[in-house]
Order: structure tokens, then C-alpha cells, then sequence
């Protein structure tokens, strides 16, 4: 009997380039999501205050005139959002990418052109119209398709990806302003998305997975207590005749009005304090820094959470506790240090809850479109976050009272989530339409034709 040759090395372990190809697609949407995500928050949010005291000093403007332009920009990014949403959900995420992509870019340069405040809101507005278009709505309706089974593990990627962006993001900014100044930063800033998300959205992204992704396939024993995995839906119009849909709203609305409204002052209450531009700017930094190891920590566990409100209320609770403690020290060294650790408790989990409420509470099938709507009533309170707090300080030379309106606002957010945690879900009444294919199967097979083949199988696992 011959000898029968031992198999190679090569044959019994997939080298790591074979492991890359082999790899769930749905990964690499994520890392481009993770990238989408850092640069947009970074540019669009994350770095505003940096712009404040420059602008100050060009055109002589208050603080409360120059934070209302953020307002303003926030705002419009609300009201638009239900048409993304809807857009979004009729044509996909990756034609809204390519589209909204070189918009975007180029409202970044007619910022830079401005020269009077009204321009100075008219420009911003615009920008926050086509902005949403490849900024946050897309990338959470992206991982919600993809992802099943890890779900919440792969949103909290992308929010750690969120907060990266103030932590490259914000320094990057403050030393391109330094450089060539605030108008040259916006300059930048439409350059730079021009340059990532075009080839993003005609290389990477797929706005669907193929129907037999194993990620997308629940365990059996899961699929009749699992109403998403059963195939159930609401459609907006259901979803807003629900108290759950009101009361989420209200809770993540509260939530980050004090969020929002201390992101865009973070700089400016560093430097109202004593500290400088540069150990500001890197204050933000590391709370973000720490805010994506928690993040990661709390997506490790969230999917083996079935209700998040209690967590999201502990969230909410730590939030209300770092503001009272900026109140009491006065901005001391140690009241900062301690702010930060209770801040980040609170603020980090901030992109993990609402799209896994939403999707838990009403499915996948309007997902995008019960999101912008969400996302508009959200802005329409969270919107005057910003302008309140800088007409605080301009009326008082101080930050205290911005703290308290944001502490309360916080408290109201605990509440409304411990109401959440007691009422039961929508979604755990409806029906999927009778011989029809889960929503999960029916979303991911409108593309599943014209879908590059991927690795449709679990490791350790046959297709058979």
C-alpha cells in the first residue's frame, strides 16, 4: 500500500489572505462605516467648538449668534431626516452615498466663503441637508441589514467609530485651523469627504447582504421568541401610534440635549476655566478615547441584554451626575478628572441605544424611515441645546446654569427610559403576513440578485 502524502501546511490552515476574501462582507462594510462615521461626526459635531472663538474674533459675533448657526444646522439635518430615511429605504444606502458625497463636499467649500451671519446659517443649513445623506442614518441602516446575530456588538463598533472622530478628528482640525484658519478647515473638510466617501460608496459599500448570509440567520430555537427573527415589521404609521415610539423619542430626545448642547461647548467651558486651546481640544479627545473602550465593552454584553432601557437609564443617570460635579468643583482639576469618568459612563452608550430599541421595538422593515422620523423629532428640542448654552454664558460670563439645564434635562431622560422598561414592545404583537419570508430575508434579497457572492456560511459550518 503506498504512502498517501501528508496535506500541506496551506491546506489545513487558510493563510490570512484567504481568511480576508473568505471573510463575512458584512465586516467590511462595518470598517468602512467605522471610517464614515469617525470623519463625519469628527468634521460635522465633534469639532464646532474649534470654530467658535475664531469666528468670535473675524466678525466680532457673540457666542450665542455662532452656536445658533450649530443649532441651525442641527436642526435642518432633523428636519430632513425623514426623507433620507425615506430615500434611503426606496433606493438604498449606496446611491444616497454617491449622491450626497460630492453635495457634500462642496457645501464644505461655500462655507468657507462666508462673510456675513446670515450667510453664515443659509451655508450651514445647506450643508446639513445633503450631510445626511452619507452621515449616521446610512451607516446604522447599513449594520442593522448585515448584522443579526451579533447586532449589537457591530452598532457598538460603529459608535466607537463615532466618538473616533473627536479623538483623530478634533486634533487634526485645531491644527489645520492653526495652519490656515478657520476658512482653510472648511476647505479641508470638503476635500476630505470628497476624497474618502466617493470611492467608499463605489468600492466598498453594498447596500444588502445575500438572503442566505449565516449572520443573518438566528439559531431555530430563537426564531419564535425573537419577533425580529420571525419576520415581524411595523410600518411608520403604525409605530407612531404606539406610546413606545413617543416615550423613546422623548428619552433619547433629553438625552442628547445635554450630550449635544456640552459637545459644542466642551472647548469653549475648558477654556472659560483657565485651560487653553490645545489641553481642550485634548480633553475631548480623551473623553471620546475612553467613551469607545466602554462603548465596546457595553456592545460585548447589550446582546445578551433582551430590555436595554434600564441600562440606557443608568446611562442617563451617570450623565445627570458628571454635570452636577462640573457644577460643585467650579471646573477644578479634580472636578474635571471626575466629570470625565461619569461623563463617559453616560455618553458612551449614547449610539448603541436607539437603533437597538428601534429595531427590537419595531423591526427592519421601515427601519430607516421610522429612524428619520425619530431623528427629526429628537432635533427639534436637542436643537436648542447649543444656542441656550451660549446665550447662558453671554448673559452670565458663566457656564453654571448651562450645567444645570443640562443635568435636568438628563434627569428627565432617566425617567422616560424606566417608563420604557415597563411597557411592552410593539413589535411582540404584530404578525408577519401569512406565507410570507422573514423581513430580515425579504430586505436582504432585494439585492441578493445583483450581490457579489460572499461568504454565505458559518465557520465550522457546510452550506448543505
Amino acid at each position: 500500500m503506498g504512502l498517501r502524502s501528508a496535506p500541506t501546511r496551506s491546506a489545513q490552515t487558510p493563510g490570512p489572505l484567504r481568511r480576508l476574501r473568505e471573510a463575512y462582507y458584512g465586516w467590511w462594510i462595518l470598517a468602512a462605516a467605522v471610517v464614515g462615521m469617525a470623519v463625519g461626526n469628527g468634521i460635522a459635531f465633534s469639532s464646532f467648538g474649534l470654530f467658535v472663538e475664531p469666528l468670535e474674533a473675524q466678525f466680532a459675533w457673540a457666542r450665542a449668534e455662532v452656536s445658533l448657526g450649530f443649532s441651525i444646522s442641527l436642526g435642518v439635518s432633523g428636519l430632513s431626516a425623514p426623507l433620507v430615511g425615506r430615500l434611503i429605504d426606496r433606493f438604498g444606502t449606496r446611491p444616497c452615498i454617491l449622491a450626497g458625497a460630492p453635495l457634500t463636499a462642496a457645501s464644505y467649500l461655500l462655507i468657507a466663503t462666508t462673510g456675513a451671519l446670515w450667510q453664515w446659517y443659509v451655508f450651514l443649513a445647506i450643508n446639513a441637508v445633503v450631510r445626511g445623506a452619507i452621515f449616521y442614518i446610512p451607516f446604522q441602516v447599513l449594520i442593522a441589514r448585515w448584522f443579526s446575530r451579533r447586532r449589537a456588538t457591530a452598532i457598538a463598533i460603529l459608535g466607537a467609530g463615532l466618538w473616533s472622530g473627536s479623538v483623530v478628528m478634533v486634533p487634526v482640525m485645531q491644527v489645520v485651523i492653526d495652519a490656515v484658519e478657520w476658512d482653510g478647515a472648511f476647505i479641508f473638510s470638503g476635500m476630505l469627504i470628497a476624497v474618502l466617501f466617493v470611492p467608499l460608496g463605489l468600492f466598498v459599500i453594498r447596500d444588502s447582504p445575500p438572503a442566505d448570509a449565516w449572520e443573518l440567520q438566528p439559531a431555530s430555537e430563537n426564531r419564535t421568541r425573537n419577533p425580529v427573527a420571525a419576520g415581524r415589521s411595523l410600518t411608520l404609521r403604525q409605530a407612531v401610534r404606539t406610546p413606545t415610539f413617543w416615550i423613546i423619542t422623548l428619552a433619547m430626545m433629553t438625552f442628547f440635549y445635554g450630550v449635544v448642547g456640552w459637545l459644542v461647548h466642551a472647548v469653549p467651558y475648558y477654556e472659560s476655566v483657565g485651560l487653553s486651546t490645545g489641553w481642550a481640544a485634548g480633553l475631548v479627545s480623551l473623553a471620546s478615547a475612553l467613551a469607545i473602550v466602554a462603548l465596546l465593552i457595553y456592545g460585548r454584553y447589550a446582546d445578551r441584554i433582551e430590555r436595554v432601557e434600564r441600562p440606557a437609564a443608568i446611562f442617563t443617570a451617570s450623565l445627570a451626575v458628571s454635570m452636577l460635579i462640573l457644577l460643585v468643583s467650579g471646573g477644578a482639576t479634580w472636578g474635571i478628572a471626575l466629570f470625565i469618568v461619569f461623563f463617559v459612563l453616560g455618553f458612551a452608550g449614547g449610539p448603541l441605544l436607539e437603533p437597538l430599541l428601534l429595531t427590537r421595538a419595531f423591526g427592519l422593515g421601515s427601519f430607516a424611515t421610522i429612524l428619520g422620523a425619530m431623528f427629526m423629532l429628537e432635533t427639534s428640542g436637542l436643537v436648542v441645546a447649543p444656542a441656550v448654552a451660549g446665550w447662558i454664558f453671554d448673559a452670565t460670563d458663566s457656564y453654571d446654569w448651562a450645567l444645570v439645564m443640562f443635568a435636568i434635562s438628563a434627569g428627565l431622560s432617566v425617567v422616560m427610559f424606566l417608563l420604557a422598561s415597563r411597557m411592552a414592545r410593539p413589535l411582540e404583537g404584530a404578525r408577519p403576513p401569512s406565507g410570507s419570508m422573514p423581513v430580515i430575508a425579504r430586505v436582504a434579497g432585494q439585492a441578493g440578485a445583483r450581490a457579489p457572492s460572499y461568504d454565505r456560511s458559518e465557520p465550522g459550518q457546510s452550506r448543505g
